[in-house]
């Protein structure tokens, strides 16, 4: 999570890579995919979904990636999400 929510493309993916889970819970924001989200990185939400993130996983504070990104007014991820 702190590498989706960091912005940290290449970390995120040699996490995954090393086969770190893509779904995997925790902390504030629930899984990386829900950190991404919040924080408006589409790269790192794409790639997070082209390795089997669940974007209906809930967890932590914003409930769905889907959830979070809505609550942010983060458009662009929103429809990114619901076309996934």
């Amino acid at each position: 999570q702190a590498a989706a929510r960091g912005g940290s493309t290449g970390v995120v993916r040699l996490l995954l890579d090393k086969g770190a889970d893509a779904n995997a819970q925790g902390g504030q924001y629930g899984t990386a995919l829900q950190a991404a989200a919040w924080r408006g990185i589409k790269e790192i939400v794409q790639l997070l979904l082209d390795k089997g993130a669940d974007v209906n996983a809930e967890g932590g504070e914003y409930g769905t990636a889907l959830q979070a990104a809505a609550l942010k007014g983060e458009t662009e991820i929103v429809r990114l999400l619901v076309d996934n």
